[in-house]
């Protein structure tokens, strides 16, 4: 009973979430980060949960700051979704590999896993209450790729999603910002941590 109040308290705070972020209701504290450190302080906070499952993660992030404007507690938990999402439906054994380019005036974050599942072509993964496993009953919502499309949006960025036969990539782009661009604050991988992923 206590795994199932906690996984309706889960799917309502969420479900409420998304639509804030789709009605433009959703609290926004725009600022510059790097998207570098973002998703390295995302992935050190979550090592535990990491190094305990039965996937590899592997990086190419560059050293050099990669500026963006976005809220840095919606991006954080954007990809904290993205990770969770991969540990748990990855093939044992795969490797998820999270890489972050620069494509003109673009910087493009990419978060690839080999799934445990057949892919359905047909299915959009963003759709809410859709998982990768109807099977799974893990607490989780099934919210967890429209919350992080919802919030990526949000922030001015975009979100998309492909498949190549069991191969499954997330996609985030968001346009580069000059370290010194007047407005907003700026701020450091240190003060993007979350409240802890509340939304």
């Amino acid at each position: 009973l206590d795994e199932k109040s906690q996984r309706l308290k889960n799917m309502v705070q969420d479900v409420f979430a998304v639509s804030k972020a789709a009605s433009g209701e959703l609290p926004m504290h725009m600022e510059r980060l790097d998207f570098g450190k973002l998703l390295r302080q995302t992935m050190a906070d979550m090592e535990e949960e990491i190094e305990g499952s039965p996937v590899t993660f592997r990086t190419d992030i560059p050293k050099n700051p990669v500026m963006i404007v976005a809220d840095g507690q919606r991006m954080y938990r954007v990809f904290q979704n993205l990770f969770q999402n991969a540990i748990k439906y990855s093939l044992d054994g795969s490797r998820v590999y999270v890489t972050l380019k620069t494509d003109g005036e673009l910087a493009v974050a990419s978060v690839k896993n080999t799934s445990q599942q057949e892919l359905a072509r047909d299915r959009d993964f963003t759709e809410r209450f859709i998982r990768g496993d109807e099977s799974r009953t893990d607490g989780g919502s099934g919210l967890g790729l429209s919350i992080a499309q919802s919030f990526t949006e949000a922030c001015g960025g975009t979100f998309r999603w492909e498949t190549d036969a069991d191969l499954f990539v997330v996609i985030v782009s968001f346009e580069k910002t000059d370290m010194t661009t007047a407005g907003g604050h700026e701020t450091g991988a240190a003060d993007v941590h979350m409240a802890h992923a509340g939304t």
